[in-house]
């Protein structure tokens, strides 16, 4: 839902702006994903980008004791300012800010004998359930980066564009969890323990991501 309004509400903005000269449409392919950022020229030397990015990415992943099938789900919306330090450039330092919809879903995966070994302890993946969860973000980063666009005011028509900055997306928030043990009472509480520690072993692992990086690399269209 909040994706398309985002979407709704950057159309708007551009529709809008059509009527105005140097309006700049550019979509992107990069590590945000596929995205579109509308270009609003402020003075000679800042340029305002508004823009969105979705990404879908199914990779493996693991800690000490545990496989992971892992899903990253990227939604990123973006207000950012261009600015050209040498008129006539193309180079920009560009700074601002996203909204962070960005979560990685987790499953952890049985071993090839059908068990999950946590803390020592190896558990029957048929009768423990499953090991599943979450890695979420901080909603607001911060984006500082570097890149290149047609930056003239006279200049219209089509050009390449990239970005290169990384997002401050803060300290990972993991929620790792048990389900649908059907061992005995015993069984079922050591292991949600075990699971509990496992948590703490991912987030250690994954506190790699406070920074992400981005890389875009698109294709302009000025008015």
């Amino acid at each position: 839902m909040k994706k398309t309004l985002a979407a709704i509400a950057l159309a708007g903005l551009t529709a809008s702006a059509f009527a105005q000269s140097d309006i700049g449409i550019t979509g992107s392919v990069g590590t945000t994903g596929i995205g579109a950022h509308a270009t609003f020229p402020i003075t000679p030397h800042i340029n305002a980008r508004l823009g969105l990015g979705y990404l879908g990415y199914n990779y493996k992943g693991n800690t000490q004791d545990l496989q992971y099938d892992l899903e990253l789900k990227g939604n990123t919306y973006d207000a950012l300012l261009d600015w050209y330090p040498e008129k006539g450039s193309a180079f920009r330092i560009t700074g601002g800010v996203s909204y962070n919809g960005n979560r990685i879903t987790v499953r952890a995966k049985p071993d090839a004998a059908g068990s999950y070994s946590i803390q020592g302890n190896a558990y029957d993946a048929a009768s423990v359930g499953s090991v599943t969860g979450k890695v979420d973000f901080n909603k607001f980063a911060p984006y500082l980066g570097i890149g290149w666009g047609r930056s003239k005011k006279d200049e219209k028509g089509w050009s390449f564009s990239t970005d290169l900055g990384v997002m401050f997306q803060g300290s990972p928030k993991t929620s790792l969890s048990a389900s649908g043990c059907s061992a005995g009472a015993a069984v079922c509480n050591q292991f949600a323990n075990d699971v509990a520690r496992e948590n703490e072993e991912l987030a250690r692992e994954v506190r790699k991501f406070k920074v992400y990086p981005v890389l875009r690399v698109g294709l302009s269209y000025k008015f």
